[in-house]
């Protein structure tokens, strides 16, 4: 078997799992190296990393709990999303200044061996404008809101639709497609700031979870009751949302976020009994369960975005050295939209 050819020139940056997380993510659980970017053989690839997604889901591949791939092993670089540009190809499926989005990693560079050139998808032109937004709106972000709203949720018009962490990169996203269908659109997340900006973007009311009493507000602001809850927390907004949720609701479960991060086991729903009397639909789901699908999405988001009914607030960070420090933002309520990595 061949070896890649190592170009002593450059260096790939790159960080590694080096702990799983006990509790909150550590800037410790990462170890930084730098490694010699290698020279694609027969059949692989090159990549370029240029804008890195930091996501909730970072936090579950790197612990080693039951979940829907295979966890980050210990000493391997840590996987991410990245959109990225071909700079060498002796592959068929992608050429030189192809730009491809993929699990590429917390690096500089992607190696593709000859049976990954699959595991990427080639955005062809035209290109997204801005191009980080094929992490965002025109990515795994919108795509996870559309998905979830639109096939699990089958929103109707004046049916009332509430989402948690709402201020968040999903969460905007599914309020925004919401109001489109004609719902009735309440989000709750966790600053004033937060519920200020939900509104201008089109939530009919916005709920500050942490000074206000939850049961009390989402009485007031759903008077109707709720018809579908897109979940992203868990934990005890779940169970009080579950309170006023109308027969046959649907709870898109797309996040535990609340149970990331805990160190003891987490109750299930207190609320449980009410999945029966109020014959209710929770179903989970992982964006790449539509993988086949995803360019219904794009289209439409597409458009909505071209008419000014759909937008989403990205933070931009420069520099993949950040890329450890910025993580922790998901975790600790520090901030509103998509935050992405600027690699290069």
């Amino acid at each position: 078997m061949s070896t890649n050819v190592e170009n002593t020139s450059r260096v790939n940056r790159q960080f590694l799992l080096l702990s799983r997380p006990i509790g909150d993510i550590k800037e410790s659980d990462f170890e930084y190296k730098e490694a010699p970017v290698p020279t694609p053989n027969p059949g692989e690839a090159l990549v370029r990393n240029l804008y890195l997604s930091l996501d909730p889901t970072n936090r579950i591949w790197m612990s080693d709990m039951v979940q829907y791939m295979p966890p980050v092993e210990l000493g391997e670089v840590m996987r991410g999303v990245a959109i990225g540009v071909v700079e060498e190809s002796k592959n068929p499926f992608l050429k030189s200044g192809d730009i491809v989005t993929g699990l590429l990693g917390w690096q500089d560079y992607a190696l593709l061996k000859e049976n990954q050139a699959n595991f990427v998808t080639k955005i062809n032109p035209p290109l997204p404008d801005p191009l980080f937004a094929a992490v965002g709106l025109l990515g795994v972000t919108g795509v996870t809101a559309y998905f979830g709203l639109l096939d699990i949720g089958q929103p109707k018009p004046g049916e009332t639709v509430v989402v948690s962490a709402a201020a968040g990169a999903v969460g905007s996203v599914v309020g925004q497609i919401a109001k489109i269908k004609g719902c009735r659109v309440v989000g709750i997340t966790s600053s004033d700031e937060k519920c200020q900006w939900l509104t201008s973007v089109g939530f009919d009311a916005a709920i500050n979870y942490k000074t206000t009493d939850l049961n009390t507000a989402l009485a007031n602001a759903c008077p109707n009751g709720v018809d579908i809850y897109f979940d992203n927390v868990g934990g005890t907004i779940l169970d009080t949302v579950m309170l006023h949720l109308n027969l046959f609701a649907r709870i898109p479960l797309c996040g535990l976020i609340s149970t990331y991060n805990s160190t003891e086991p987490v109750p299930g729903p207190l609320n449980f009994g009410l999945i029966l009397m109020k014959r209710l639909r929770i179903q989970g789901f992982i964006v790449s369960d539509y993988h086949n699908r995803w360019h219904e999405a794009i289209k439409d988001i597409g458009e909505w975005m071209k008419l000014g009914k759909i937008k989403q607030e990205y933070e931009i960070v420069e520099g993949l050295e950040k890329a450890p420090k910025e993580i922790l933002k998901l975790f600790n309520a520090n901030k509103i939209g998509k935050l992405i990595i600027k690699v290069a």
